[in-house]
């Protein structure tokens, strides 16, 4: 039990740096969409989506391979295992810098930054050494030393946020009033290279703060040792390789997709900057994967144990809490999109169409994670890649056929699909597995009522925004009532009982 307990709070430090730290980043998009054309927002959202991609092949599933070789019962020295990883995953991210700085013109034109080299060197040698820090990073949760690792993460962020506001913000007043303070570093005409030289610069700074867990052992590399790391970790690159293109894959084809060429790019920072409205989804998702993931596994021996009888009740619980949570938040953000739009900048206003369907697609998602219990308690994981493979097949398929129609509609359309196909597979195959009662038409009805308090929302829109925002209160409100009322949920419930005590609620 004690051990499930230190599970739970380092998953609780882990989650909330995570979700911190992308809220915080999150928080740079006004200033971006504000500051920058639909274009240069563009090249930034399309030089990112490359870049996340990048990092999985450079990391090439050998953060996995560390943790299982360093529990190995054949190689009793964790220090071998480590600096054998971090030889392995620097040599290679060296070798990387060195092709793309042999072969930058043609990387530059195919990342769109044909006119600045300097774009693609300053973001290649970030995610090179983000992806050699990703193995000290490793090594500090092996060790058990969450709080390092989350402070060292939102370290790294705030840095990055200050750099952000300085370059984008700062200088630009400073040249105006005091153009001598900083002639001799600033360049008002370089833009979003800002962005990247702000992130290559927090990234250094990590890696310096990191130089404590790259010393003060002996450094070893274990040829033998690495090829079974190799083995061992390259069918995870597989699927983290089409679990990363299935969430950037859109960002990349839509610029080689649309008709109009002189427009591709702009597309893609309307699409960009739209699709970070619905990261409220995607946080909530990401909170509830950290709490869900010990769950699953705490739960499993209770579960099957044969001496309560629930069948995997928990688990059936836990979906209809999250399904209920995610209709909330859809109902939330797409019933107050007209105040939420302002969090982009004006020009970008012609993409919120894709938000609804952005949150459908991710909630689409999160109800795949759910479901994911059938195959990683059973150890049949190699099923989540063939959901990701297929995911993406049609992902790439409906791009192809969608975007030069309809433009960056279809990358949302293609998302909510591939995310669809993904979720029913995995409950129609995970059945013959893991028989879960989900109770699959009392999870439809929440689905189906908030769809269509959305649609009945749409249709009752009138010029008055006040009463456009009061009926629409109205709804989320008789919803989540309405929920709470059909599943005896109260406070208690929902609550944890520490909190309750700590903040003096009554329940009764």
């Amino acid at each position: 039990m004690a051990s499930i307990k230190s599970l739970a709070k380092d998953t609780a430090v882990y989650g909330l740096s995570s979700i911190i730290g992308r809220f915080l980043n999150w928080l740079l998009v006004p200033l971006y969409t504000i500051k920058f054309a639909e274009a240069e927002y563009g090249v930034v959202t399309y030089v990112y989506a490359i870049v996340a991609l990048a990092l999985v092949v450079l990391t090439y599933g050998m953060e996995t391979g560390f943790f299982r070789f360093a529990n190995h019962e054949r190689w009793k020295d964790p220090n071998e295992v480590y600096s054998t990883t971090m030889t392995s995953v620097g040599v290679t991210s060296l070798i990387f810098m060195v092709l793309v700085w042999l072969f930058i013109d043609p990387v530059s034109d195919a990342m769109e930054c044909g006119e600045h080299h300097d774009y693609v060197l300053i973001m290649a040698a970030t995610v090179a050494i983000d992806a050699f820090s990703c193995i000290p990073f490793s090594r500090l949760r092996y060790q058990k030393r969450p709080m390092r690792f989350a402070a060292l993460k939102l370290i790294s962020i705030g840095v990055n946020i200050t750099l952000n506001i300085f370059f984008i913000l700062i200088c630009p007043y400073l040249w105006e009033e005091a153009p001598g303070v900083i002639y001799w570093f600033y360049d008002p005409d370089y833009g979003i290279g800002y962005i990247f030289l702000a992130n290559l610069i927090s990234t250094l700074f990590t890696l310096l703060l990191l130089t404590p867990d790259l010393t003060g052992f002996r450094w070893r590399f274990s040829l033998k040792l690495w090829r079974e790391m190799i083995a061992y970790s390259f069918p995870l690159l597989i699927m983290s390789l089409a679990g990363i293109m299935n969430q950037t894959i859109d960002k990349i084809l839509l610029p080689w997709l649309v008709t109009d060429k002189e427009d591709a790019m702009a597309q893609v920072g309307v699409y960009g900057a739209n699709y970070k409205i619905a990261i409220v989804m995607v946080m909530f998702i990401q909170a509830f994967r950290f709490a869900y993931e010990p769950f699953i596994f705490s739960q499993h021996k209770e579960e099957t144990s044969g001496s309560n009888g629930k069948g995997y009740s928990q688990f059936s619980v836990a979906m209809l809490y999250f399904v209920i949570f995610s209709m909330v938040i859809f109902l939330g953000v797409t019933f107050y999109l007209d105040i939420l739009k302002y969090f982009i900048g004006e020009r970008y206003f012609s993409g919120l169409k894709v938000v609804p369907i952005i949150l459908m697609a991710e909630f689409f998602f999160g109800v795949f994670f759910n479901l994911s219990v059938w195959y990683k308690l059973t150890d049949k994981t190699i099923w989540g890649t063939w959901f990701s493979l297929i995911g993406l097949t049609v992902t790439v398929t409906l791009n192809c056929v969608l975007v030069p129609h309809i433009g960056y509609m279809g990358c949302a359309i293609a998302a909510l699909c591939c995310y669809g196909v993904m979720m029913v597979l995995s409950y129609v195959i995970g059945q013959r597995y893991l028989a879960i009662n989900y109770q699959a038409g009392r999870l439809l009805v929440y689905l189906l009522v908030a769809v269509a308090l959305y649609a009945i929302a749409m249709l009752l829109t009138t010029p008055s925004e006040f009463l456009n925002l009061t009926l629409r209160t109205i709804m989320l409100a008789g919803f989540i009532l309405w929920a709470a009322h059909r599943e005896n949920l109260t406070i208690k419930t929902v609550v944890p009982s520490g909190l309750l005590k700590k903040f003096k609620i009554k329940t009764t």
